[in-house]
């Protein structure tokens, strides 16, 4: 059978920061890759310069951000939907999300249309953010929600009766590749190289930072191959990706030495499967449907 995969992202240009690698490497092993995008991010900052002189990013963001989801889809090769909600943008602490926005909109009503998404694409496993929503931006926090929402009930035929004919996911996995480990690694193996190397005082900064945030990943996943196709696809969404970006400071040779993976934590499972996986697909059997 073809395995399927779908990954739900808040905006477009996160399936790029988190997870392309990954995608890049099921396309390549046969699988079919689908990407979520639950808002347009049209509230979303223009961080490029140069793209911010276009005065299509400021008459048209949400124009320019499909254009850019559109290249960043061709490039790793992934299918993609738009769930169709507008960008929460990020409010100031005690201050509401605007009105009509993914964030404000009831989980019940959202989960459905993902759940739709879920049922006619069939899905072995589902990629999602944690709990925090891999860090506390109302649209991530919304977009696990709805996420963990369609994993318990979009095999349930009691649950959404009009969203399509029910189906079952076998895995569901948060993402968590920006982690301690992986940056205390690099910066072992910085210092072990390029001791002079101005990087070394970027990465002793990230681990500091990283060292509130104990690894909790359970699924390590070989993708160093595909890191150039992922910073090709995060070039892609230039409006948020200006050519100095910090996701560009991790040199690709020394990543693929000290840390040539894409870590995931398998947050819950139908299947038997190991308390560490090289691969999301473990424990699904391949027998056709």
């Amino acid at each position: 059978m073809t395995l399927r995969l779908i990954a739900v992202h808040a905006h477009p240009d996160d399936e790029s920061s988190k997870g392309a690698a990954t995608y890049a490497h099921y396309v390549d092993q046969g699988a079919e890759v689908l990407i979520v995008s639950c808002t347009g991010g049209e509230r979303g900052d223009v961080l490029n310069e140069l793209v911010a002189r276009d005065p299509k990013s400021r008459r048209d963001l949400a124009g320019l951000r499909r254009e850019e989801m559109a290249r960043a889809r061709d490039i790793i090769g992934f299918q993609h939907r738009w769930l169709g909600y507008q960008d929460s943008g990020l409010p100031e602490s005690g201050e509401p999300v605007p009105p009509g926005s993914f964030a404000d909109i009831p989980i019940e009503v959202s989960a459905e249309a993902l759940v739709r998404v879920v049922r006619e694409f069939r899905p072995h496993v589902m990629i999602t953010y944690n709990e925090q929503g891999g860090y506390p931006h109302p649209d991530h926090i919304r977009c696990h929600e709805i996420s963990k929402r369609a994993w318990e009930l979009s095999g349930d035929a009691e649950s959404y009766p009009d969203a399509g004919e029910p189906w079952t996911i076998k895995k569901l996995y948060y993402e968590a590749i920006f982690n301690a480990d992986r940056v205390n690694r690099m910066l072992e193996a910085l210092r072990d190289r390029e001791p002079e190397s101005p990087l070394v005082a970027q990465f002793a900064d990230l681990a500091e930072r990283f060292a509130l945030r104990p690894s909790d990943s359970t699924a390590k996943i070989d993708v160093g191959r595909f890191f150039e196709r992922r910073d090709e696809a995060l070039r892609a969404h230039a409006s948020q990706v200006p050519p100095d970006s910090p996701f560009f400071f991790w040199p690709n040779e020394l990543q693929r030495e000290a840390w040539p993976f894409e870590d995931y934590r398998l947050a819950a499972s139908r299947v038997a499967t190991s308390e560490f996986e090289a691969d999301l697909f473990q424990g699904i059997e391949e027998e056709s449907e």
